[in-house]
């Protein structure tokens, strides 16, 4: 489900138990009983993507794959299915909680980044990066609802620029 539709879900949530509670609100005026109940389902949301990130277990800081080093490691908002991981080398999606799925996109082969967000994704403090390509399997790929998508989109600018240059490509414009 996504964040939109699980925010609008939790709303209803919220505006069904503030009916059955009995507590009068006719005091207050609609537009204030619409803040209120927005802010409760942001926090709410807010406060279970945290108490996910805490039952993550603790990443390693360097892999043992030679000098290949985690850069950023993190997981689409609310879920405990989906892991990224950004290295000096490579992109690490692993997908699924009891089977795995893990999919490597070396940054060497990246042709384009870009970030969107939408409204409410920019008032939650989430966004999608997609990563086009010039891997056979997987041409693009879509790293969605991460916290902090700026910064996370610079240091995988960087960390991509970096690679290209380790292996000596350069960049070309054609006109």
């Amino acid at each position: 489900m996504s964040v939109e539709k699980t925010r609008a879900h939790l709303v209803g949530s919220i505006w069904q138990a503030l009916a059955k509670s009995g507590v009068d609100l006719s005091t207050m005026p609609q537009e204030d009983q619409v803040k209120l109940v927005n802010k409760i389902a942001d926090h709410v949301l807010i406060s279970v993507n945290d108490l996910l990130e805490d039952m993550q277990p603790a990443a390693e800081k360097v892999m043992t794959e030679g000098d290949e080093t985690i850069l950023w490691e993190g997981r689409p908002f609310l879920s405990l299915v989906e892991k990224y991981t950004l290295t000096n080398e490579r992109i690490k999606v692993i997908r699924g909680m009891v089977s795995r799925d893990v999919e490597n996109y070396e940054l060497v082969r990246i042709q384009d980044i870009d970030l969107s967000q939408n409204l409410s994704e920019r008032m939650m403090g989430i966004g999608d990066i997609t990563i086009r390509g010039a891997d056979s399997s997987e041409p693009t790929i879509v790293i969605r609802n991460i916290s902090d998508p700026e910064k996370v989109y610079e240091i995988m600018r960087r960390a991509w620029l970096e690679a290209r240059k380790k292996h000596g490509l350069q960049f070309r414009e054609y006109m």
